[in-house]
Formats: structure tokens, C-alpha cells, sequence
């Protein structure tokens, strides 16, 4: 579900009509549906229900202090990938015990922060950071919790960026090292094997890819168990893709039907998953003004003043993003290139779009925008990070001001 929808021919966020924001907050900004950010997160969590498990939020997809306090409020986990998402999920009060360590470059000083807050588990992607886990744990008189991230060698139909479960990829092990890893780290004393990790990759929009990956890790895990290894926790990753644009992908329900039918007769097992773009997804729109309508010989241009800087997914990946105005018209449409102000032929937001006729001063939303929009943005061109709004009902407050120019040279 999403909550922006026309009433009266304009755009609503929830209750609040979005030129309210766009004159109030000024653009770009993005805007949030806290009501579906939570529902997205709670039924996707509820669809595990009838089996042990715990929810962890990917911190990557959207962090703003905010949305993690949702998370933390409704007694979820989060997955982290650096010591900084470690300092906003404790931050933003989500339980220690519920956090788990993804990412195949952790450093010392981030290996020592995650111990010191005592987390569930520190999912290890190759040998050498398993030994240097274990030597900085022994230093400080810890025993790390610890998961092999396998590489099951499952093709995820996805973006080549984002697919994360192939041999070729830098992500995880290969089975047979894993069980190498394992039995290293079941004879140090500063290692405490207790669980198994898979991530295959994101935007998924089959459950296929999933099961296949799923089967081989219940394989690995009774293999590890009959070896002695107390497994308790297989963490399934994230990767659930969402609807863009025509994509019909599985449901949260049918995505944990199909997985839970597979350990439903594993005892004494949690399952571990780390669900993002499914909940952040279409929780968000890039709202943007229109600046100028530019004609050339060969091309109509709408140039906003949202660019790849605030939301580099189109140009980056290919991305589609639909671009609705935020006030209906009965003008023409025309195809049309959606362009941004940065000096790069990349600054696209679309191309060969229909889009009805536009003029500058105008609102147009940029949608499902929440995953990896902000989390991605940059200072690129000297140009101030957006605002973000969160929407409760038919009131809003900012979550995140505007940078200001003072912002821009802060260090330097």
C-alpha cells in the first residue's frame, strides 16, 4: 500500500495536500507516509508469524533518525553496514541484541564499536575478517556471535548492480570455505558460531531465486549441526523487490509462505531477514519544482530542480520512477526528458516520458523515491541535500532541514 493519491486533482500525502509542503518546506524534498512506512513494516513482519524470527531493517536503504525511531518503537531489529549505521540504530534506540553486522569491509575501529554495544551477530564475509575479528575480540576479553555470509551461487534475475549471490560477486563465501570458516572459528575461543547468512540481491520479483537459495542454506545448516555447531540463526537477507512501474513482485505474505514451508521442520531455528526497499519504497516521493520547458530540435526537456544528486537511481541503474504533476491539468502529454541542473548528460530523472504539459513554478512528484533516494544523494555541484518530510495524517514536520551553503564547507 502507499498513501499518495488525488483528491480533487491534487496530490495528497496521507491527508496533507503536497503543494502545502512544497510552499511551506520549499523543493526538493522528500516527503514520507509515516502511516505507510509502519503498515509496510509491521505486515511485512507479521507474514513471519507462526515461526521464530526477527525483522532487521536495512539501515542502508533509508536512515533518517525517524524512521529507525519506528522501527525501534515496534520492537524491530536493523541490519546494519558500517559503523555509522551502528550509531544511528542505537541512536534512534533499536535494541543492540537485535542488530546484525553485514558488509564485506569492516574495519577495526567499527569491529570494536559493534562489540562494545553488544550485538546479535557480526555476519563475516571472508576468512581474513574472520581472524581479525577473533584477535580483537580475544584483546578485549569478548566473544564475537558470529555468521559465515555464503555465496549460494543463485542467479537473482535483478540489476547486475544489485545482484549479490553469484560466485563472480564480492559478497560472501562459497560453501565449501564456509565450512572452513566454521570449523576455524569453532576452536577459537573468542568466536561464537551461531548463525548462517544469505543475500542474494535486491529488487527480487520472483520467489524462485529465493527458495533455491533458501534450500541450500537448510542443507548447510543440517550439515553444520551434525558437525556440533550450535546454529540457531539463518538470516535470509533482504531483496524483496516492489512495484516502480508494472513489476508484479510476491507479497510479503507469499515471499515467507514459501521460505517458512522450507524450515518449518527445522527445530530450535530464527529466522533473520532484512526487509528495506519493500518497506521504504513507496513510503516516499521526490517532491521538485519545475523550472524551465526547454525545446531543441530534437527533444522536449523539463528541467526541475531535483537532479541525480538528490536521487541518482535513474541515471546509476536505469531506474524507472514515475512523475505525476501535483496538481491535474486536462493539457496535452508529450514525451518529454525529465532533466536536472547539474553539468553531467547523465542528470536525468526520465527520459521519453509522457508527461502533461508542465510550467515553471509548478509541482511534480517523483515517485517511490524512499529506497535509496536520499541514503544516495550528495553534494554533487555544490548543490544542498534535500529536506525530508514525514506526513501523520493531515499534519507534517520536517525530519531533515535543508543544508545550508555553511553546510557545504562544515570540515573544510
Amino acid at each position: 500500500m502507499n498513501l499518495f493519491d488525488y483528491k480533487d486533482n491534487e496530490l495528497y500525502c496521507e491527508d496533507l495536500p503536497l503543494e502545502l509542503i512544497a510552499r511551506e518546506v520549499g523543493t526538493p524534498c522528500y516527503v514520507w507516509s509515516e502511516k505507510t512506512f509502519k503498515n509496510q513494516l509491521l505486515s511485512f513482519d507479521a507474514a513471519w508469524d507462526g515461526i521464530n524470527h526477527l525483522t532487521c531493517y536495512s539501515v542502508k536503504v533509508a536512515s533518517n533518525l525517524s524512521l529507525l525511531e519506528i522501527v525501534a518503537q515496534n520492537g524491530l531489529g536493523a541490519d546494519i553496514v558500517s559503523g555509522g549505521e551502528l550509531f544511528r540504530a542505537l541512536k534512534a534506540g533499536i535494541e543492540p541484541s537485535k542488530i546484525v553486522y553485514s558488509g564485506v569491509g569492516k574495519t577495526a575501529s567499527e569491529m570494536v564499536e559493534a562489540l562494545e554495544a553488544g550485538i546479535l551477530m557480526f555476519n563475516v564475509e571472508s576468512k581474513p575478517e574472520l581472524e581479525l575479528l577473533s584477535k580483537i575480540a580475544r584483546e578485549r576479553n569478548k566473544v564475537a556471535p558470529v555468521a559465515i555470509r555464503v555465496n549460494p551461487d543463485v542467479d537473482p534475475q535483478t540489476h547486475p548492480y544489485v545482484a549479490t549471490g553469484l560466485k563472480e560477486s564480492k559478497f560472501g563465501v562459497a560453501t565449501i570455505a564456509a565450512i572452513d570458516m566454521y570449523n576455524f572459528a569453532a576452536q577459537i575461543d573468542s568466536l561464537n558460531p551461531i548463525g548462517l547468512d544469505c543475500h542474494i540481491g535486491s529488487q527480487l520479483l520472483s520467489l524462485s531465486p529465493f527458495q533455491e537459495a533458501a534450500r541450500r542454506l537448510k542443507e548447510l545448516l543440517i550439515s553444520l549441526r551434525s558437525r556440533g555447531l550450535a546454529i540457531k540463526y539463518v538470516d535470509l537477507g533482504g531483496g524483496l523487490g516492489i512495484n516502480y512501474d508494472k513489476e508484479e513482485p510476491p507479497s510479503p505474505e507469499q515471499y515467507a509462505s514459501a521460505l517458512k514451508a522450507i524450515f518449518e521442520d527445522v527445530k530450535d531455528l530464527t529466522i533473520i531477514t532484512e526487509p528495506g526497499r519493500v518497506v521504504a519504497g513507496n513510503s516516499s516521493i521526490l517532491l521538485v519544482s519545475v523550472l524551465y520547458n526547454k525545446k531543441t530540435q530534437v527533444k522536449d526537456f523539463v528541467v526541475i530542480d531535483g537532479a541525480i544528486n538528490d536521487l541518482i537511481r535513474p541515471s546509476f541503474y536505469g531506474s524507472f520512477h514515475g512523475i505525476v504533476p501535483v496538481r491535474l491539468t486536462d493539457r496535452p502529454a508529450f514525451p518529454v526528458d525529465v532533466v536536472g541542473p547539474i553539468c553531467e548528460s547523465g542528470d536525468f530523472l526520465a527520459k521519453d516520458r509522457s508527461l502533461s504539459q508542465v510550467f515553471s513554478g509548478e509541482y511534480l512528484a517523483i515517485k517511490s523515491a524512499g529506497a535509496y533516494g536520499f541514503s544516495m544523494s550528495s553534494n554533487y555541484n555544490s548543490r544542498l541535500r534535500a529536506a525530508e518530510v514525514l506526513v501523520s495524517g493531515d499534519t507534517y514536520r520536517v525530519i531533515r532541514r535543508r543544508e545550508t551553503r555553511e553546510d557545504l564547507i562544515r570540515g573544510e
